[in-house]
């Protein structure tokens, strides 16, 4: 699951981007330059075909294992994803939601946010359950199943061994009891006065 990057554009005639986090190490240097390109130009495609008050998810054609998520508001700012299949969609449109409520919040008189963190959002978005409630309790829900099937792997073994001293002490029941017995027999053979 990774995200390549996120944007947030302010909507009018023609979308422009007001900040942009890329994460591109994936690909080789030759290819970084024309893969950011891409990713600007489906970014404001989508944002510009969406209708205010929209949230949708877009397949990209020339990079067949993406997806665009993008979330068009009514007061004219949008934001956009673009994520790998793997990436839960719920968790992207929540992370969309989150970065427009936060620049809404932090927008200047002019409408510009200069100060808006959008690279350290990025880095933070490659985890979805950072936005997403479900996909956190999911995790967390696999990780104590996975030590609980290990308790109980310990358990059963603990098991077996508590199996061989069982077998063991019933051996010894029978050697004792046959060594009371020959003790027994020996002892009243022969008169003690």
């Amino acid at each position: 699951m990774k995200v390549l990057a996120v944007a947030i554009l302010k909507n009018g005639s023609e979308p422009v981007v007001v900040a942009q986090a890329q994460d591109l190490s994936q690909f080789g240097f030759f290819e970084k330059k024309g893969v950011r390109e891409m990713l600007t130009f489906f970014t404001k495609t989508v944002v510009k075909r969406i209708k205010a008050g929209q949230r949708m998810t877009v397949e990209v054609e020339d990079m067949a294992e993406y997806q665009v998520h993008a979330f068009v508001r009514a007061d004219g700012l949008s934001a956009t994803a673009t994520a790998d299949k793997e990436y839960p969609t719920r968790a992207a449109f929540a992370l969309l939601g989150q970065i427009l409520d936060d620049y809404a919040g932090k927008m200047d008189a002019r409408g510009d946010a200069p100060e808006y963190p959008i690279e350290a959002i990025l880095a933070k978005a490659q985890d979805p359950a950072n936005f997403d409630k479900i996909t956190k309790i999911q995790q967390d829900l696999d990780d104590t199943t996975q030590v609980l099937h290990q308790t109980i792997d310990n358990l059963l073994e603990r098991g077996e061994k508590l199996d061989n001293l069982v077998e063991r002490s019933d051996d010894l029941s029978k050697q004792s009891k046959m060594f009371y017995k020959q003790a027994r027999k020996t002892n009243s053979c022969c008169v003690i006065a």
